[in-house]
């Protein structure tokens, strides 16, 4: 199936993935991943995150805008469902890849949205520090997926 056959089982396996993970090339070819907290899918295989910590992988971008975002289920009860039955109940995790754009001014509603999904954490200390100054997003253009496959307990997913 093509990603946009897919396209909404992939935005809900990325909202059950506490973190993602951005991978990009430095200049000198060699891979490397930065954890991104903050990817939102829209609903045309497009999606955007918040520039705001990682300079080295900004660099990157706009040297080689070329990326792939890992996004794993991180809840412990999804796994240790999974295990106990031998069988995921929905896909565990997704690789896309796309091509990054150019670092911009977050709009009024990608701000809103990052607003909603830190409100409670964003009021403890560290919180704080890390989520009070979102202001720069990077927009991706997704134009294929890989799942992350286990297979003798996923066969009957990502038909």
């Amino acid at each position: 199936m093509t990603l946009e056959q897919n396209w909404d089982r992939i935005r809900e396996t990325v909202s059950r993935a506490a973190h993602c993970a951005l991978a990009s090339t430095d200049p000198d070819g060699t891979p490397t991943i930065a954890p991104i907290g903050t990817v939102f899918l829209r609903d045309d295989t497009t999606g955007f995150y918040f520039d705001q910590y990682a300079e080295a992988l900004g660099r990157n971008l706009d040297r080689d805008p070329r990326v792939c975002l890992l996004a794993v289920d991180g809840r412990g009860l999804f796994w240790f469902r999974s295990l106990l039955t031998a069988r995921f109940p929905s896909p565990p995790g997704v690789r896309l890849y796309g091509t990054a754009g150019p670092r911009r001014a977050a709009t009024e509603d990608e701000l809103r949205q990052v607003r909603a999904r830190v409100r409670l954490p964003a009021r403890l200390p560290g919180g704080k520090l890390l989520w009070s100054d979102f202001s720069h997003v990077r927009d991706i253009n997704f134009t294929d997926y890989r799942p992350v496959r286990y297979p003798h307990m996923m066969s009957h997913l990502w038909q």
